[in-house]
């Protein structure tokens, strides 16, 4: 069943972490009777937490959709993930939607998380609703979170409704928009006059509403002057312009658990929510021609050539690859073939589906502002544009931010390194904010991610989808050695017990160069003390100690080595000997050439709240960073730039996180390489040595 565009409301589900919303989607759910019970979080039954480590952890990790019908119109709900470790889900899951509901907490008000998906909505131009929960429990406080929506947003937040009693007491809403009461009795409503206690408080917000629709059109501003009543038609348009032209909030309230205020909360969403061609209206469907770059416009109906984004992948092991799409324009059909404008490729599309968590609904086909799923697409990655052949263009990728921390990983049966590569693939085909290469200094596995809990969970994944286990471990430092005196010594290989023995006799002297200019190797024998073919040999010996370590077992750089003297034998020698010398010739120099260790350093640019300036500094600061400036930013943040050492800051997302309560962000790049410390290189080279003996 497809449904008409302007009946189809594209809803995203934002918040922070444990704000309620996958308690609220069971609500809707239930109420729409899409489902003939409420699961819970606690149980681990809820409909869009159905992953095993959603279960366990008693978190969203994993962005979900679901479905249902509400007095004829068609919901299609997308349950985001709100911890900092995974809302990059939730970025993504945004560009696919119309429409928001924002939870804010009763208890807590708007929270550092909030804001940030808040930023990723306003990105998309994308008209939200508040929805204030939690308004049962003990301390709960509607004009607390009002009030600081407002201090957050800097926009008018409306409220359409306003509670009756709160805490223990919390009963149900009132209506500002018709004027009505409704109370609840185990989640069913029942329609009543306003309360005498309440007249007070719902003429000071439906004062505040009237003043906020008219100020938003001039023809009712003029009628409301003049001190004319403005007509529920007048309302409802006037609520319904200013939430899609976001020039308010309209706030509802209620209670996610308890299911009250829900069906209020739905018929807001059709009043106050977009229809795909609404958001059409508001930003054009536009994309760009692969091969010109030109800009191409589509309409959100039938008619026009298929376009659709792909916003989420789901790996699975035994079911396949799913493909999950918002479709713009055209109608994308079961069994046809489909172009995969961002990799050029065709793919061909079998069983289309709706979602309702894990529970596939088959469809034959999916038409203009639909949200649907097809299996086993080859090429097809989050992020694609699927258009017809013959009809290109390609949506605006999202873009991820980088990742945040980096940890080594090894299988924790040998052999396994072969799985996990391949495993470690299907899952960044599913999470694209996670990053895997093998780092070609230290030949360590690296996994990088948004944080140590969205690592975690990716690994137990890949246990329990691939069979894989995995142990996590800090990243070793890929110091260098390099160093500071110019010094000269012989290498002398002699090996000679019987028949042929080995010959192979050099004296080098070795120097610094300055930083960046890597080996350089200078042949100085006159003469033929050393032969011609022998001399490569000595380099190969000089190049392969220099990987091995002078003092720690990190590689040497920046140093030039002058061969300029030696000996040979005519039997005895040979190329094996020289190259033995060569390396002797360096371990010999060494002792007397000052080597130095030298560490990474990277350059890190932090993004804070101008508050947590001074903490954030102070800290960079402890860790042996060097701030090189600091910029203010939009939205009262700042900008920190800094070199540090990356031995400091290898699980710096944690501790940002703790210091600015999940409201930093940072990224970091590889800038140069400094001396360590003397008292520093002591404990690493005593590391180093421990860790030989135990090898």
């Amino acid at each position: 069943m497809n449904f008409d565009v302007e009946k189809i409301r594209n809803v995203a589900i934002i918040a922070h972490g444990g704000a309620g919303k996958t308690s609220l989607v069971e609500a809707i759910l239930f109420d729409a009777k899409a489902t003939d019970r409420m699961g819970t979080v606690q149980d681990g039954t809820t409909v869009t937490d159905y992953e095993t480590e959603e279960i366990n952890r008693k978190i969203s990790i994993s962005s979900a959709t679901a479905f249902c019908d509400w007095k004829g119109y068609r919901f299609n709900l997308v349950d985001t993930p709100g911890y900092i470790n995974f809302i990059e889900d939730t970025r993504c899951c945004l560009s696919a939607v119309d429409g928001a509901i924002v939870i804010v907490s009763a208890l807590s008000g708007v929270k550092a998380e909030t804001e940030k998906i808040w930023q990723f909505a306003c990105k998309y131009e994308i008209p939200r609703l508040v929805f204030i929960n939690k308004l049962d429990r003990e301390n709960a406080d509607f004009r607390m979170a009002l009030s600081d929506l407002e201090k957050s947003y800097g926009s008018s937040a409306i409220p359409l409704n306003i509670p009756i009693g709160a805490e223990n007491s919390f009963e149900g809403v009132i209506d500002l928009v018709n004027l009505k009461a409704y109370t609840y009795n185990n989640g069913n409503p029942a329609e009543g006059a306003i309360p005498d206690a309440y007249k007070k408080d719902v003429e000071e917000y439906r004062k505040l509403l009237i003043e906020k629709i008219a100020e938003s059109d001039d023809a009712l501003l003029e009628k409301y002057l003049e001190g004319a009543e403005l007509t529920a038609e007048e309302v409802r348009k006037g609520i319904r312009w200013g939430s899609i032209t976001r020039r308010f909030i309209p706030v509802v309230c209620g209670s996610a658990t308890r299911n009250i205020g829900i069906q209020q909360l739905l018929d807001t969403v059709i009043l106050c929510l977009p229809s795909p061609g609404d958001k059409a209206n508001i930003t054009p469907i536009a994309g760009k021609d692969p091969k010109t770059g030109e800009e191409k416009k589509r309409k959100p109906v039938a008619t026009e050539p298929l376009s659709a984004r792909v916003f989420k992948t789901i790996a699975d092991p035994f079911a396949g690859k799913l493909t999950l799409f918002r479709v713009y324009s055209g109608i994308l059909k079961a069994d046809t073939a489909v172009y995969n404008a961002t990799r050029d490729v065709k793919e061909k599309v079998g069983h289309i589906f709706y979602l309702l968590g894990k529970k596939q609904v088959p469809v034959n086909q999916a038409g203009p502002g639909e949200i649907a799923a097809v299996a086993k697409l080859k090429d097809t990655q989050t992020g694609d544009t699927i258009t017809d052949a013959g009809h290109h263009l390609i949506f605006e990728p999202v873009q991820f931010s980088d990742p945040m921390i980096s940890y080594a990983i090894e299988a924790k049966t040998r052999g396994d390194e072969e799985k996990i590569s391949t495993a470690l693939h299907r899952m960044l085909e599913e999470d694209p904010t996670l990053k895997f290469h093998r780092d070609a200094d230290t030949k360590e596995m690296i996994l990088a991610g948004m944080g140590q809990v969205h690592l975690e969970v990716t690994l137990e994944k890949l246990k329990r989808k691939f069979g894989v286990e995995v142990l996590m471990k800090t990243p070793k430092i890929p110091y260098r050695e390099t160093i500071k005196a110019v010094s000269s010594a012989q290498g002398r290989y002699k090996k000679q017990s019987g028949g042929r023995g080995q010959y192979g006799d050099c004296w080098i002297k070795i120097e610094p160069l300055p930083k960046g200019s890597g080996f350089e190797f200078v042949d100085n024998i006159v003469g033929g003390v050393i032969p011609r073919q022998y001399i490569p040999a000595v380099e190969k010996g000089i190049i392969d100690a220099m990987k091995d370590g002078l003092i720690a077992g990190y590689p040497v750089v920046d140093m030039r080595a002058t061969l300029y003297d030696g000996s040979y034998h005519t039997v005895d020698s040979s190329e094996m000997a020289f190259k033995i010398a060569g390396s002797m010739a360096l371990k010999n120099a060494a002792q007397n050439a000052k080597v130095i260790i030298l560490e990474p350093i990277v350059k890190v640019e932090v993004i804070i709240p101008d508050e947590f300036l001074g903490a954030v500094i102070g800290d960079l600061n402890s860790k042996r960073g060097k701030v090189q400036g600091v910029e203010p930013q939009a939205g009262g943040n700042q900008k920190i730039m800094a070199q540090v050492p990356m031995s400091e800051i290898l699980t710096y997302a944690n501790q940002l996180n703790s210091l600015t309560s999940g409201r930093g962000i940072y990224t970091m790049e590889a800038s140069h390489y400094e001396e360590v410390p003397s008292h520093l290189a002591q404990k690493i080279v005593a590391q180093k040595t421990e860790a030989k003996k135990e090898e």
